[in-house]
């Protein structure tokens, strides 16, 4: 299938389309050419010389490209804090760039954490909150997008649209090409959410009440042509979970996207140690097509905000659009409500940018791949009989360990030094790693040693008896700390009273790649889309979420257009 890109705006702005790889038609404005091949000459000159520029800085960047491709240097938080986060990621194994521009290649240790925040997150959705998994296609026909004109609206510009169904060779110049004999009657657009395939189908599955709620949640991949990307954080094709609802009434459509909220809160702060801030999002913040959007916003190292899931209260929008209606206890009709909801890959930045420092990556135990590795430290030398029982040992250990639910690895390559397995599994954050050699051994003791924590800088000494149990108190104990050291640096970052002065020289010049940054900032405020894009425009921060569990106090006045306040609002700049 050949693939286009379709942008519905009526104009798109010339740098655009060059970035999308079109090359627009401008007009001369009528200009005189010059006659003369000097003349031509000369007016190419300065032309091909910035191309032959721009080749070189190409080549130089590509250069950079590699090296850094190959080089398992980190950069500091406090030198570069973007080129840190792109560096862990790099040398830890987490993904990679593809041949495709703005996609990435999830490598193992990276599709581990994201496979046991799925395990965790399926098992709240289908069995805590009653959602049934399902599967719908990738390719949602262009038509069904058109029928809720905010959600298209939102969308558009960031499709990705089959057009033709094949390709051909062409028996002149042998040059395989798009085949112009196979366009699709209709395009097909691949889907950047599922809302609308969703509830095309929801018409033919709900008759009556008696099928209300439905709930149904899909785990698959999305596409939403990105022109800006970060591995993990904004990525042209992302993993996710989306569920969509129905419900008979706005109450239960409401409650059912209060219940997923709490569950991403729950998701956040046990398994992955990350606080968060639930809130409701602003008209201009909120998910197209909804009336109201809900969210949990994480805070990273260097104060900037990253919305770590949303959950999305659509009101009678889609079942109106698509004529969802169902028969009432009385015989009426009525139109559905309904709800959707997701997370995606993007925690997986906020995992790596909330706890990681510059050794490499911090994983919390509960959603580390690998929780304890165990490396052996067996010389060359040692006996047949000493090593058999030093492996024994070790087996045994692991065996208990797993019994207690623990993840555990033994190191056994022996071509690798005791020193280069501990650089490894370090930067890779795995939590706790245990050594043990003939010496230990015969002591009938192990070598803890902590990625993190108060115990990270010092090696304990444990009893091979107690090992098990030292363990899991002490990742328990590790989850904890974690989680505790995040939401304090999160508390020190929010600013209360701020003047709109303060908050705009603070942030106007704050910068992804700087560290530590500013925060968030949280300000009594008269809700006004006009005044929030101002703000936006003048110091590039957005409201990130009115915070649930803040009220305005009586008589406070707007930090911005000094009206009578109506809210709360925590402004920050975002990934």
């Amino acid at each position: 299938m050949i693939l286009t890109i379709i942008n519905y705006c009526s104009i798109i702005p010339k740098q655009r389309l060059f970035a999308l790889g079109f090359t627009p038609i401008i007009p001369n404005n009528n200009k005189l050419f010059h006659t003369s091949l000097y003349a031509e000459q000369e007016q190419q000159q300065p032309k091909q010389q910035k191309q032959q520029k721009q080749k070189q800085k190409q080549k130089q960047q590509k250069k950079q490209s590699n090296n850094d491709d190959e080089s398992d240097f980190i950069t500091s938080r406090e030198t570069d804090y973007s080129k840190w986060y792109n560096d862990i990621i790099r040398v830890t194994g987490l993904s990679e760039n593809s041949p495709v521009r703005g996609c990435m290649i999830i490598k193992p240790w990276g599709m581990s954490l994201w496979n046991t925040i799925q395990r965790e997150l399926d098992t709240m959705i289908t069995i805590d909150h009653g959602a049934e998994n399902v599967y719908f296609p990738l390719l949602i026909p262009q038509s069904f997008l058109c029928k809720e004109a905010e959600h298209v609206e939102g969308f558009a510009t960031e499709c990705a649209v089959v057009t033709h169904s094949r390709l051909k060779v062409d028996e002149e110049t042998g040059v395989l090409g798009v085949d112009k004999d196979a366009l699709l009657e209709e395009p097909l657009i691949i889907r950047p959410t599922s809302e609308t395939m969703i509830w095309s189908t929801f018409k033919k599955w709900i008759k009556s009440y008696r099928d209300l709620p439905l709930k149904v949640n899909q785990w698959a991949n999305v596409m939403r042509w990105e022109l800006r990307t970060r591995p993990f954080l904004r990525t042209s094709e992302f993993l996710w979970q989306e569920g969509h609802t129905a419900h008979a009434t706005a109450e239960g459509a409401i409650q059912d996207t209060k219940d997923m909220l709490n569950y991403y809160e729950k998701l956040a702060s046990e398994l992955l140690a990350i606080p968060v801030i639930k809130g409701v999002k602003s008209p201009a913040e909120r998910f197209a097509g909804a009336d109201d959007t809900y969210t949990i916003e994480g805070l990273m190292q260097n104060g900037w905000a990253l919305q770590c899931g949303t959950s999305h209260f659509l009101g009678q929008n889609f079942g109106k659009a698509f004529d969802v209606k169902y028969q009432n206890e009385d015989g009426g009709l009525d139109i559905v409500y309904g709800s959707s909801w997701g997370v995606s890959t993007r925690l997986l930045g906020a995992l790596i940018m909330t706890h990681s420092d510059d050794a490499g990556l911090v994983l919390p135990p509960k959603v580390a791949p690998v929780q304890v590795v165990v490396v052996p430290i067996i010389p060359k030398k040692l006996e047949d009989d000493k090593k058999v029982a030093l492996e024994n040992a070790i087996e045994d250990l692991t065996a208990q360990m797993k019994k207690q639910g623990l993840r555990v690895k033994v190191d056994n390559r022996d071509y690798m030094r005791p020193g280069a397995k501990y650089f490894e599994w370090e930067r890779k954050g795995v939590p706790l790693r245990i050594e043990i050699g003939p010496r230990d051994f015969e002591n009938n003791v192990c070598i803890f040693k902590y990625r993190s924590g108060d115990n990270a800088d010092e090696k304990l000494t444990v009893s091979l008896d107690d090992a098990t149990t030292s363990a899991m108190n002490g990742l328990d104990s590790l989850q904890s700390n974690l989680y505790t050291s995040a939401y304090e640096r999160t508390q020190s970052y929010i600013t209360r009273d701020a003047t709109y002065e303060e908050m705009k020289d603070a942030l106007q010049n704050d910068e992804a790649s700087s560290y530590p940054g500013k925060g968030f900032y949280l300000v009594p405020w008269k809700c006004n889309t006009e005044n929030e894009l101002k703000i936006k425009e003048e110091c590039k921060a957005t409201i990130r979420c009115y915070p649930l569990d803040e009220d305005v106090v009586e008589g406070s006045k707007c930090f911005y257009s000094g009206e009578d306040a109506d809210r709360m609002a925590l402004f920050a700049r975002a990934f």
